[in-house]
């Protein structure tokens, strides 16, 4: 396993620039972790964790149904606000265009909309979860 230390080096400039403490980094197979903490002395910690699933590699699961996909990269709410009515629950029946989730991003927040009429079989992310673009968040059969 050959490890790009650039990438750890970009990855601990970015806990810096932005004042973060922890940042994560997954490619395919690879995942890397760097977090950084203050001791009361003031001096950083920084460690890093990268691990490569080869041998345990996952199956890619087989979908049956459509898959509604994040628009944008932010982080996904299943309700409008805390302690709301959630927009989709599994077994619940929507249509195509109803609002199943809103992703937030950089304060605003984005209604995704069902891309097909049916029956919730799946929410694939958790509330409050950060999503990527393209990631599917619901399956719809």
């Amino acid at each position: 396993m050959k490890i790009d230390k650039n990438i750890i080096k970009e990855l601990t400039d970015y806990l810096n620039e932005f004042n973060l403490t922890e940042i994560e980094y997954t490619d395919k197979d690879t995942k890397i972790k760097v977090s950084k903490s203050n001791t009361a002395s003031s001096s950083q910690v920084v460690s890093v964790a990268a691990s490569t699933s080869t041998s345990t590699k996952e199956k890619p699961k087989s979908v049956s149904g459509t898959e509604v996909k994040s628009p944008i990269i932010g982080t996904a709410y299943h309700s409008p606000e805390p302690g709301a009515k959630k927009f989709a629950e599994v077994g619940k029946k929507i249509k195509k265009g109803e609002t199943v989730m809103i992703v937030e991003a950089m304060k605003t927040m984005n209604h995704v909309p069902s891309t097909a009429d049916g029956i919730i079989k799946e929410i694939c992310v958790e509330d409050g979860q950060p999503v990527e673009y393209g990631q599917t968040i619901i399956i719809v059969e």
